[in-house]
């Protein structure tokens, strides 16, 4: 056997290995056949991107965390037992069939569109923990936003309130074990989800994009905004990200509280505590908010903000408005955009003009010709960064939390939204999205027709890694 011969026999059972391999990881046929191309004809540059950026599962550590979830299940059923408020839609109990918790009842509903504000409110929050304080963040920075938090835990902290700190392993890598000391010392708790080490350098996927405050199981927060000075206006002189998040009060917590423990287990191999201190109680008197927290993780076969986010389009007989930093739509999501755009509902796209990542700008480009043949209407907000995550449904339905509109939040990293069911706070998000438009740009049918070749193979180009994206 010739040198030639042998190199093609091996490069034909080199490509049934690692095709048998992805096809058994069950993702979608477009993501699968580029999986299988990179790897079958650039293996010397394919391997490195599948080992750092390749969506595999987290196999052995999905069991761990498969099992506090199982812990805090039985927690969970016995205090929703007795829910079941006539105010469920088929959009709640979509999300509840996918195993998240149902709508619970919230009161004291806030948004937060500046994080200067929002720094204040936890900072308060903190101060007056009288049990726990449970955080969990992507971006912690140590920073003067950073170091104003980690005071304020630590000084609860040593005066005997419980604090749990997770923080992900990358992106919050540059918070260092010296600006953690204080907090350890005073006896606070820190655990690193999915660390980096010279063993474990999975650098892109299976993060926790997640941020969480839950004070007392009592008061809680969630949604775009990192703990860093990027969304300071005192921190960054006037350029801070424009981002929304939001407080609620009340049963609802009980929820987030859930999926942070789930976390807190699978990052710190601790037994998750539970009971009345943590997971409140629920009273459906005097008038209140329904709040749906939704997770999703690439722990889960069913993947239930990308469920919850295709189940509302659809079932918008109004409007859509999505503000969201990186849009990069799959098939079943780009469809149910144009579907809605075709049949009359106000679908309305906000992204920033240009993002902190050039590539997903050019991906999201790529989708503007379809959706705006469909009457989707596309804007791009000018200036500083756009961060916000956030959705208005028709007239009572606001969704704030941490999941992009793309594939890395709908499959590859661990997201969580709150659904809110509530006329005023929705009203809220509906006029914090126009004031945005006042400033930004919409997208012109005939600006893309007059793009230039280049600029348009630049955006297919980027398009064709939108499973990684």
């Amino acid at each position: 056997m010739t040198f030639w011969s042998l190199l093609s026999v091996l490069e034909v059972v080199w490509v049934i290995a690692l095709a048998i391999g992805i096809v058994i990881e069950r993702r979608s046929p477009v993501a699968t056949l580029a999986w299988i191309g990179i790897l079958a004809w650039l293996p010397f540059v394919g391997i490195p991107i599948y080992y750092f950026f390749g969506p595999r599962r987290l196999r052995r550590r999905k069991l761990k965390r498969q099992e506090g979830t199982r812990l805090l299940l039985r927690a969970m059923r016995e205090l929703d037992q007795e829910l079941d408020d006539p105010r469920w839609t088929s959009l709640a109990r979509l999300a509840i069939a996918a195993g998240e918790s149902p709508p619970l009842p919230a009161t004291d509903v806030q948004l937060f569109l500046e994080g200067d504000a929002l720094y204040d409110a936890i900072v308060e929050a903190i101060r007056a923990a009288k049990h726990h304080v449970h955080l969990e963040y992507y971006i912690f920075d140590g920073d003067a936003v950073g170091r104003r938090i980690l005071d304020a835990l630590a000084e609860r902290a040593k005066a005997g309130v419980e604090v749990r700190v997770v923080l992900d392993g990358i992106g919050a890598y540059s918070l260092s074990t010296a600006a953690l000391e204080p907090l350890r010392k005073a006896g606070g708790d820190v655990a690193w989800f999915n660390p980096v080490s010279g063993f474990r350098p999975r650098l892109a996927n299976f993060r926790t994009h997640r941020k969480i405050v839950i004070v007392d199981g009592t008061v809680a927060f969630t949604g775009g905004m990192n703990i860093t000075g990027d969304h300071s206006v005192l921190s960054s002189g006037g350029r801070a990200w424009r981002d929304t998040h939001v407080r609620f009060r009340g049963p609802a917590t009980r929820a987030l509280q859930r999926v942070f423990l789930e976390d807190w287990y699978f990052a710190s191999g601790k037994t998750p505590p539970v009971g009345e201190p943590y997971f409140v109680g629920v009273s459906h008197e005097g008038e209140h908010a329904l709040v749906q927290i939704v997770s999703s993780g690439p722990d889960r076969d069913l993947y239930a903000i990308h469920q919850l986010f295709f189940g509302a389009i659809t079932q918008a007989q109004k409007r859509v408005w999505i503000t969201t930093p990186y849009f990069v739509p799959d098939d079943t999501t780009l469809d149910a955009l144009v579907a809605a755009g075709l049949r009359g509902v106000d679908v309305r796209i906000l992204v920033p003009r240009s993002s902190d990542n050039t590539i997903v700008d050019y991906a999201a480009r790529s989708y503007f010709p379809e959706l705006v043949r469909a009457r989707v209407q596309i804007h791009e907000y000018q200036g500083r960064m756009l961060h916000a995550k956030t959705m208005v449904i028709d007239d009572t339905l606001a969704i704030v939390g941490t999941a992009n509109f793309d594939n890395r939040s709908f499959r590859l990293n661990f997201e969580v939204v709150a659904a809110i069911d509530d006329d005023a706070t929705t009203t809220t998000l509906a006029s914090a999205f126009e004031d945005d438009l006042t400033k930004a740009a919409p997208v012109r049918i005939r600006e893309i027709k007059d793009k230039g070749f280049f600029e348009r193979l630049g955006e297919s180009g980027a398009r064709l890694f939108s499973p990684l994206l």
